[in-house]
């Protein structure tokens, strides 16, 4: 079965994947704990990892089922189908979740444009574009997963 990418109204990725779970359907929604700041106080929250998505597993023929839950927007496209993730993918990402402190980052001087081969970690050997270079941060493209990935500068 395929993994297909769902897209939620906003703030409503958990309960939509819990709800697709209750009546069978395989699905995840990643989250990360985020510490959030209000006038009084901070507090620690999860959040998704990515804002109005949850992936789905579900056979070709099944993908309207969906639909019966409440806060499901649209599947995501790309070039006119419905787009696919692998199952290794997936798996990157949950690995990369329970272990986000499992490997070490050395950053070079790179410039906006430059394509780096990540060497460890979750993403190895994926091949990554610097968009930007910021005081503290790099900002990659991993093309192969189509997200954004930060990477804090190693301070000297």
């Amino acid at each position: 079965m395929n993994w297909y990418v769902l897209y939620t109204k906003p703030k409503w990725e958990k309960k939509v994947a819990e709800r697709l779970s209750e009546i069978g359907i395989t699905a995840y929604c990643p989250t990360v704990v985020k510490v959030q700041q209000w006038s009084d106080r901070k507090k620690k929250v999860v959040v998704p990892l990515f804002s109005s998505y949850v992936f789905v597993q579900l056979a070709e023929n099944n993908r309207n089922a969906v639909f019966s839950v409440t806060g499901v927007v649209r599947y995501l496209f790309w070039l006119g189908k419905p787009a696919l993730v692998r199952d290794q993918e997936i798996h990157s990402i949950r690995q990369w979740l329970s272990e986000p402190d499992a490997f070490e980052v050395e950053l070079a001087s790179w410039q906006p444009g430059d394509r780096v081969v990540l060497e460890q970690g979750v993403f190895k050997d994926h091949i990554a574009v610097v968009q930007e270079v910021k005081a503290s941060i790099y900002v990659l493209v991993l093309e192969a997963l189509g997200c954004v990935l930060k990477v804090a500068k190693k301070k000297a």
